[in-house]
């Protein structure tokens, strides 16, 4: 008897995707075998929307080791027989319902996807979104999130080194939460994920099995909140004691010659990890259920097998060698328990004892059906792009006012109250801590530093996602050439609504576009990624929010560089265009912030940007500049502000004249990319006019650093105390 409408929504597969089903089994499946088939070919495992768009990102380079798709995370080399493993995941819909444990467990997957290959998780950052903290939902929402990445992230003794914290009413109710995490191994010691060994052991570790978390990558990351019901049961609960635990006994294993294979359970549980493990090995598998260590009574095998419970691994054993490897886990006090084989035959066969639950061949399960959707531009998104921004009205109040509004916008302000909850200098390894356009890192034992930076603005690709999936891929990049590191890789964390819907499929796949043509142009693989969709309420989209995980490499840490200005008598130059119009006004804070609108079309020119990229590494790398800040969110003046405040010293500047009284908005407020502010010594001065010229990049000498007021000729004074009171205290005072 086919199977009732409400059974298939529980699952999250639609009537023609069970009856293809049906079709290729040549059978209805049983329950067990249903659920398994609803987990696997849910969009958070298969991917069934986004993939085929994702085969657009350029993932190969000299340096890339592991593409997307081949193991948990991508691998980077970085010189000297080491090499960096990154990913960035979502955990978008379990903190929606339980933000403490939902952004917790995120920070728990996203580490365990690093160490199951073999690498040393070295350092966390994130990527959060959520509504005003103005309404107490969304305040209970931040905190909680906050509360569970510094809880579970301090205590496993892994450096948070920084991120980003954005605020829009379109997130409220559906916070965006997208922790990344690096790892660091040698790069002869990767461990697959891949079975390929009929007659290896499946061992089991880590935590026993509970009924938490079902249904997490059918059901609640696969569709949207539409309905009031319960949904506290599938958000996961996490140990992170355990897990540190589980990272040095997997680490020291991974140093044997006894593995074929260890991969993590995440969603989807034993279902996903056994079946993509010898998916990917070309093999099959017997389980015996029976055999699962649980903490719950009466578990189903239903259960068992899509249960989502943290902290635990499958490690494939080779023949032999399963005595040594329990050896090593019970050295760390942890659970290890065999609970089938690799078999050859391409095969699962789940059994209750003697009894068999599930028989499917496994490439039915891992290959689910992929979509290509109708892509449609909404009407109202050309009327936002065309929207005049020239006849602004002057806003009520001077233009320094106008700066210290924004740098107290949560969006803008510092995130120091955030940030001072992570640990991150814990292993000692963080030169450039969180605050700066991009963390740096230094790798013990050698010169070598690595920066990783995490960006990515949604209002840029609401109004135009192809230029604004560029812009997230750009300032990435830019933020890393900052503290002075060379980008040489990318992960995506892909968030957006229903792909069902024409509108959102089209910001996906124009924001993908964007994002690939971005990467091209600046010679930037992606190497890893996730991508979360439906993230909707009550119909209600997100903003489409692709989130960029950047990664840069420094040969000497040294030389890396804060935003800062440094010392008085320093000259101020902005490398990139200083007169602007109105159009860079388009998706601005100011804009939204003084006058409540979010229109305009943002531009970005990828030659452009990769001149004044390459310009500011050679200045570095010459050490000619003091310092450096990307000039994006909130234009000009907030930048020259922000380094202003963190140097702890005023500027002496000038502007150009402004055609008309409104133009001096975009010149101070407008957001036009490819920008970054440095400072020199004055005897250098000549030699960054002359590289700036050679590089054919546009230079505007701002002024001098020196007393205690950042001053533009007579548009704009106010003092360096006034400013930092406003981005210091600004995101608590919200």
């Amino acid at each position: 008897m086919p199977v009732t409408k409400e059974v298939l929504d529980e699952i999250a597969l639609s009537r023609a995707e069970y009856e293809t089903i049906v079709e290729r089994l040549g059978r209805e499946p049983n329950h067990v075998e249903l659920g398994m088939f609803g987990s696997l070919w849910s969009e958070h495992c298969g991917y069934k929307h986004s993939k085929p768009l994702l085969r657009r990102f350029p993932s190969s380079g000299p340096r890339v080791l592991v593409t997307p798709g081949e193991e948990n995370a991508g691998v980077v080399d970085i010189g000297g027989g080491l090499a960096v493993t990154m990913k960035i995941e979502s955990h978008n819909h379990p903190s929606a319902i339980e933000p403490y444990q939902g952004a917790a467990t995120g920070v728990g997957g996203i580490v365990r996807d690093i160490f199951t290959m073999g690498a040393r998780p070295i350092a966390l950052m994130n990527s959060l979104r959520f509504g005003p903290l103005t309404e107490p939902r969304n305040r209970h929402l931040f905190e909680g999130v906050v509360g569970g990445i510094s809880g579970y992230g301090n205590c496993l003794g892994i450096p948070n080194v920084g991120g980003e914290v954005v605020f829009a009413d379109c997130y409220s109710e559906n916070p965006l939460v997208n922790p990344m995490c690096v790892g660091l191994l040698h790069t002869d010691g990767l461990v697959s994920s891949a079975a390929a060994l009929p007659g290896a052991k499946l061992m089991l570790v880590g935590a026993d099995t509970g009924r938490d978390g079902i249904h997490g990558a059918s059901g609640l990351a696969s569709r949207t909140f539409e309905e009031e019901r319960e949904l506290r049961s599938a958000v996961q609960v996490g140990n992170p004691f355990l897990e540190k635990c589980l990272i040095e006994a997997c680490l020291e294993i991974a140093a044997t010659d006894h593995i074929v294979a260890m991969q993590d359970l995440g969603a989807a549980g034993l279902t996903s990890s056994a079946m993509e493990m010898v998916a990917k090995g070309g093999c099959g598998l017997r389980i015996d259920l029976s055999n699962v260590p649980r903490r719950e009574q009466g578990m189903t095998p239903y259960e068992v097998m899509l249960s989502e419970s943290q902290e635990r691994m499958l490690v494939a054993v080779k023949p032999g060698r399963e005595q040594a490897v329990q050896a090593i886990f019970d050295k760390w006090d942890l659970q290890s328990t065999i609970i089938g084989e690799v078999t050859g035959d391409g095969t699962a066969r789940v059994f209750d004892g003697e009894i068999l639950v599930a028989e499917v061949p496994i490439g039915l399960l891992t290959e689910p059906p992929l979509y290509e959707m109708d892509s449609r531009k909404p009407p109202w998104l050309s009327r936002l792009q065309e929207a005049d921004l020239s006849t602004l009205p002057d806003p009520p109040m001077p233009w320094s006012d106008v700066l210290l509004k924004l740098l107290a916008s949560p969006n803008i302000a510092s995130k120091e109250s955030v940030f001072r909850q992570y640990d991150h200098q814990v292993i000692d390894n963080t030169v450039i801590p969180p605050g700066a356009d991009a963390a740096l890192l230094r790798i013990k034992g050698t010169d070598i530093g690595i920066a990783l930076a995490t960006d990515g603005n949604g209002r840029y690709c609401y109004l135009d996602p192809f230029e604004g999936g560029a812009i997230a891929v750009a300032e990435a990049a830019r933020n890393l050439v900052c503290v002075g590191a060379l980008p040489i890789a990318i992960t995506d964390g892909l968030n957006f609504g229903n792909p069902e819907r024409p509108d959102v499929y089209y910001q996906m796949e124009r924001c993908i576009t964007g994002m690939a043509a971005a990467c091209r142009a600046l010679d930037l693989p992606v190497v890893s990624g996730n991508v979360s969709l439906y993230n909707e309420t009550r119909g209600e989209a997100i903003y489409p929010t692709p989130i960029v995980g950047a990664l840069g490499l420094m040969e000497d840490v040294r030389r890396g560089l804060s935003p800062g200005f440094k010392d008085g008598g320093d000259v101020v130059f902005l490398l990139g265009d200083l007169d602007q119009d109105a159009a860079t006004l388009a998706g601005s804070e100011y804009l939204e912030l003084v006058h409540g609108r979010v229109e305009g079309r943002p531009r970005i020119d990828l030659e452009r940007e990769r001149r004044v990229q390459r310009l500011c590494l050679d200045a570095i790398t010459a050490g000619r500049l003091k310092s450096a800040h990307d000039c994006s969110d909130g234009g000009l003046a907030v930048t020259l502000g922000e380094s202003c405040v963190i140097g702890g010293i005023g500027l002496a500047g000038e502007l150009p004249e402004s055609g008309a009284e409104r133009e001096m908005d975009a010149v101070l407020f407008g957001e036009a990319q490819s920008r970054i502010v440095v400072s020199v010594a004055e005897g250098d001065a000549g030699w960054l006019a002359d590289a700036a010229k050679s590089a054919e990049v546009p230079l505007a000498r701002i002024g001098i650093v020196g007393g205690r007021d950042l001053a533009l000729g007579n548009d704009l004074r106010v003092t360096v105390e006034r400013m930092s009171e406003a981005w210091r205290g600004g995101l608590s005072a919200a």
